[in-house]
């Protein structure tokens, strides 16, 4: 971002690609958008509520109050009749944007100063390799605070290292969490959409690995 907050991520973690999408914020890296070569994308509001969730077979767009406002089918995963998708344009905020055209054509844009990066997210899934996607592990409450907690504690004591490593404020408060520890929060943040669990400890774990 112009403020010299990091905005967008690509990692690489085992066998797929990783695009994260951060927040322009100083203190934090709240996640805005998750998107995964598997065919799996999550994209959130500012106050960390799901905004929009996509997977192999197709994807849903909530409202802020979490109603579903569309719901639609990937046609090459829909042998029958199925909903078809209309064009979907978010702006997670004044830099960044989503574009959903299409299972493979799903465009994350960014524009500042002047300038404009934009990168395809999409992937195109085919129905056998999705039958072999392995389903998601499911954990207890328990777990997922446990391993919420657990991500939180190593974020305070990365920041506890900048404070040593870098006395003024203006310098530390700049540093970016580790690669590995947003990976992580992404993760959980995976776990508690697959779990079977009430949307008050969803929104409490998400405010933690966020905070």
């Amino acid at each position: 971002y112009p403020s010299g907050n990091l905005a967008i991520i690509v990692t690489r973690e085992r066998d797929q690609l990783i695009c994260l999408v951060q927040e322009d914020e100083l203190r934090t890296a709240k996640i805005r958008a998750l998107f995964q070569s598997d065919g799996r994308s999550t994209c959130y509001y500012p106050n960390g509520d799901e905004w929009i969730s996509m997977s192999t077979q197709g994807g849903q767009y909530l409202d802020q109050a979490g109603n579903r406002v569309r719901r639609w089918m990937w046609p090459n995963l829909s042998p029958g009749p199925h909903v078809p998708l209309s064009p979907i344009f978010i702006s997670l905020n004044r830099h960044v944007g989503v574009r959903i055209l299409a299972q493979d054509k799903i465009f994350v844009s960014f524009l500042a100063m002047g300038r404009q990066a934009k990168f395809n997210t999409g992937t195109k899934v085919q129905a056998g390799a999705a039958s072999q996607l392995p389903p998601p592990t499911r954990l207890g409450e328990d777990e997922l605070l446990l391993l919420a907690f657990r991500v939180r504690i190593l974020q305070l004591f990365d920041r506890m290292r900048g404070c040593l490593n870098f006395p003024s404020s203006e310098q530390w408060n700049k540093l970016q969490p580790p690669t590995y520890l947003m990976t992580q929060a992404v993760k959980i943040l995976e776990l508690c959409m697959a779990a079977d669990i009430s949307d008050e400890l969803r929104s409490s774990i998400r405010a933690i690995v966020n905070a």
